[in-house]
C-alpha cells in the first residue's frame, strides 16, 4: 500500500492519498489540487475516488475540480445533503482500491454527516491498520460539537452523538491502529489539538483529555463549555462545499493598480490587505490597511477578520506574493481581490501619499516599561486558553478573532497601548484593527509572549 499525508500548515489541514495496484483515493483534498495529480503521476496511480469525511467548514475543498480532472467518483457521508454528483456512504460501506479496502464508519458529532475511514491493507492483514478520523478525533482533542446549529442540532445533541462515535466505535478499535485526523494544532475545529499529525488509538486512549473515562453527561458538559466563538466564515465555507466549489483557475486574477486608483477605491469601501510581515508593515503601510502576513496562518486569520463579500486590494512585496495571497484566500472562499498596489508601498510613497507606522518593541523594552511604572496599557490578543496559561503582567485579554466586536472596555485610545500575542503575528493584525478605532499610540511586541518567557520574565496566571 502507498500512503501519504499532505499537511498544509496555513490551514492546519491534513489530506491523504492511498494507493494500491495502480489505483488511488484522495481523502479531504484542499482547494488547489495540482499536488495530488502530480503525486499520482509520480507513483503511477490513477485517482479513482475522492472521499470527504464531512462538509469542511474551515476551508473550501477541491473535490469537484479533482473529480472533473480525473473522472474520479466523490464519496461523502449519506447525511451531507451534497448537491454535486456523489456516492453517499453509510455504516459499513466499502471501497476497493487495488489490494486495499476502505471501510466507512458513521461518526457524527462534529457534524451530522461525519464519517471515519478504516484502511485495510490485505497484504498485511485483514484487520484495519489505520483510521482516517476527519474531525471526529484529533491528536489530543476531539471535534467541537457546536457547528451544526444552522441545521437544527443543538451543541448538546451533537456532543452526545460524538460521545457515541468515540466510545461506541473508534475506541473499540485495536490500540495499534494508527490515527490520521484532518487537522492539527491551530485549527479552530478543536481547542486543544496537538502539534503531532498522527497517533494511535492506544496513545489517544491514554493521553487525550476528551477520551478519559466519564459519563456521557459529563462529556457533553465538558465539550459544550467555554467554546471559543466559531469563526464567521465557517457556515459559508460549509455551504460552498455542499454544492462544490468551481475550479481554482476560474478565480479572477487581480490587476496592478496605480497608487492614485488605490486611493480612490479605498474611499469606496475597498479594504487594503497588507500581507507583508509585521516588521515590514510596522515600518510603513497604507493608512487603514489590515495586516495579515503570509508568513503565518494567513488563510485562517484572513477569513476570520474579513467580512464576506468585502472587496480587497492586496499590498505585497512582489507579484509572486500577490498570486500566493489570492490562491490562499481562495482556499477559504475569499475570491474578491480586485487588484494589488503596483510597485508596493514604495510606489505609494513615491506618489506623495503618507504612510502609517507601528513601532515594534522588544520584550526587554516591554519589561522595562512595566517595571518603571510607565503609563502603558497592554492588550493580549491570544485565545482564552493561551491567556490563562500565562500572560504578561497587567495585560488584559481580547482574542483577535473577536476584536472587531469587542468594546475594549477599560482601554483608553489616548494612552499608549502595547499589543502582544504568542509571537508578534496576531498582535500586528490587531494593531491594524485598532488604529482606525482611534488608538494612535500603538506598539507591537516583537516575539510576543514566547520571547517574553524565553527571556526569563515572569508571567501572571
Amino acid at each position: 500500500m502507498y500512503f501519504k499525508q499532505f499537511y498544509l500548515g496555513c490551514l492546519a489541514h491534513a489530506s491523504y492519498m492511498i494507493g494500491s495496484e495502480g489505483e488511488a483515493v484522495v481523502v479531504d483534498p484542499q482547494r488547489d489540487v495540482e499536488q495530488y495529480l502530480e503525486e499520482a503521476a509520480r507513483q503511477g496511480l490513477a485517482i479513482r475516488y475522492i472521499v470527504e469525511t464531512h462538509l469542511h467548514a474551515d476551508f473550501v475543498s477541491g473535490h469537484c475540480e479533482l473529480a472533473a480532472r480525473t473522472g474520479a467518483e466523490i464519496v461523502i457521508g449519506r447525511r451531507a445533503g451534497a448537491t454535486f454528483p456523489h456516492r453517499a456512504a453509510g455504516e459499513g460501506d466499502e471501497l476497493r482500491v487495488g489490494n486495499v479496502t476502505l471501510r466507512f464508519l458513521e461518526t457524527p458529532g462534529h457534524t451530522p454527516e461525519g464519517v471515519s475511514v478504516l484502511v485495510v491493507d490485505h497484504e498485511v492483514s485483514d484487520e484495519p491498520q489505520k483510521v482516517l478520523t476527519g474531525d471526529t478525533l484529533f491528536v489530543g482533542d476531539v471535534g467541537r460539537p457546536d457547528l451544526a446549529g444552522s441545521r437544527g442540532f443543538t451543541s448538546e445533541a451533537m456532543a452526545a452523538m460524538l460521545y457515541e462515535s468515540l466510545h461506541g466505535k473508534l475506541l473499540k478499535l485495536d490500540d495499534a491502529v494508527e490515527v490520521f485526523p484532518a487537522h492539527g494544532a491551530g485549527s479552530m475545529c478543536g481547542r486543544n489539538i496537538s502539534k503531532e499529525t498522527s497517533s494511535t488509538i492506544g496513545q489517544q486512549r491514554r493521553f487525550n483529555y476528551a477520551l478519559a473515562p466519564m459519563p456521557k453527561e459529563e462529556f457533553v458538559r465538558k465539550m459544550t463549555t467555554d467554546l471559543a466563538p466559531a469563526p464567521s466564515y465557517f457556515s459559508r465555507d460549509a455551504e460552498i462545499n455542499r454544492a462544490g466549489a468551481p475550479a481554482l483557475a476560474d478565480v479572477p486574477r487581480p490587476r496592478a493598480l496605480p497608487p492614485r486608483e488605490v486611493k480612490e477605491l479605498e474611499s469606496q469601501d475597498r479594504l487594503v490587505l497588507d500581507v507583508r510581515s509585521a516588521a515590514e508593515f510596522g515600518a510603513g503601510h497604507v493608512p487603514g490597511a489590515l495586516n495579515v502576513g503570509l508568513g503565518g496562518q494567513f488563510a485562517i486569520w484572513a477569513a476570520s477578520l474579513i467580512e464576506p463579500g468585502q472587496k480587497l486590494i492586496v499590498v505585497a512585496d512582489g507579484e509572486d506574493k500577490v498570486v500566493e495571497a489570492v490562491m490562499r484566500l481562495a482556499r477559504v472562499g475569499l475570491e474578491t481581490v480586485e487588484g494589488f498596489l503596483g510597485g508596493g508601498v514604495e510606489a505609494w510613497r513615491a506618489a506623495g501619499y503618507e504612510t502609517a507606522e507601528v513601532p515594534q518593541i522588544t520584550v526587554e523594552d516591554l519589561s522595562r516599561r512595566i517595571e518603571s511604572g510607565e503609563d502603558l496599557q497592554i492588550l493580549d490578543v491570544r485565545r482564552p486558553a493561551e491567556y490563562a496559561d500565562g500572560h504578561v503582567p497587567r495585560a488584559v485579554p481580547a482574542p483577535l478573532a473577536e476584536l472587531r466586536q469587542n468594546a475594549l472596555e477599560g482601554l483608553d485610545p489616548s494612552r499608549p497601548l502595547a499589543v502582544v500575542c504568542a509571537g508578534g503575528y496576531r498582535s500586528s493584525a490587531a494593531t491594524s484593527l485598532l488604529a482606525p478605532r482611534g488608538f494612535a499610540k500603538i506598539f507591537n511586541v516583537a516575539g510576543g509572549t514566547s520571547a517574553y518567557v524565553n527571556a526569563g520574565y515572569a508571567v501572571e496566571k
